[in-house]
């Protein structure tokens, strides 16, 4: 899997195609730049990240010589994928002050989710922490309570059920169905003895 870091793992198979100029307001298609068959450079791609920034380097597989390198931003049109392969995408490289489009293909299909994926998690990363900076810089953001007890100052709590002013412990219990008021209730015959069925 395709990862950022300073350091980074690379995917091993990344090619390059020369492209022609933006015809339609659908976007670039892979289709219209020849023999995908036939690219212009075959090498390895590398995302890099350095604080803030993001850099896509293209390099060569074995020397690690610099082909071309897209100095990504979120948004800025610095990576387009074209609208009929989920393979391919449309670079912005920069070489000082010019800059170019070039088509960027990829073998494998998890490679090409892979680099989208990582390109993501770089933003994704970079707002979490601009998120956490915010928050320490104010503080808590719901005001603390203060819920102890003043110096004299008594807590009383109803507990149903339990002794309250009620009197219900006090009372005595109402005499059953067909008992009469202060009569005690009728006793159950004993248990038959051990073995003895009735």
């Amino acid at each position: 899997m395709l990862s950022i870091s300073s350091s980074p793992k690379h995917l091993a198979s990344s090619t390059v195609y020369k492209i022609p100029p933006l015809s339609s307001s659908r976007g670039h298609r892979a289709a219209d730049w020849g023999n995908v068959e036939e690219p212009l450079w075959n090498g390895r791609l590398r995302i890099i990240a350095q604080g803030k920034n993001c850099f896509i380097r293209l390099e060569d597989g074995k020397t690690g010589e610099l082909f071309a390198v897209c100095p990504y931003e979120e948004d800025k049109g610095c990576v387009e994928p074209v609208v009929d392969s989920s393979r391919y995408f449309v670079l912005k490289i920069e070489d000082q002050a010019r800059h170019a489009f070039i088509g960027l293909g990829f073998l494998d299909r998890g490679h090409a989710f892979d680099f989208n994926v990582a390109l993501q998690d770089h933003f994704k990363q970079l707002a979490a922490e601009e998120r956490a900076e915010e928050q320490r810089k104010s503080g808590p953001q719901q005001p603390q309570h203060d819920f102890s007890l003043r110096d004299g100052q008594m807590l009383s709590l109803s507990i149903a059920g339990g002794s309250g002013t009620s009197g219900r412990r006090n009372r005595p219990p109402r005499p059953a169905a067909g008992q009469n008021e202060g009569e005690l209730p009728p006793l159950l015959p004993p248990p038959p003895p051990p073995g003895r069925r009735q």
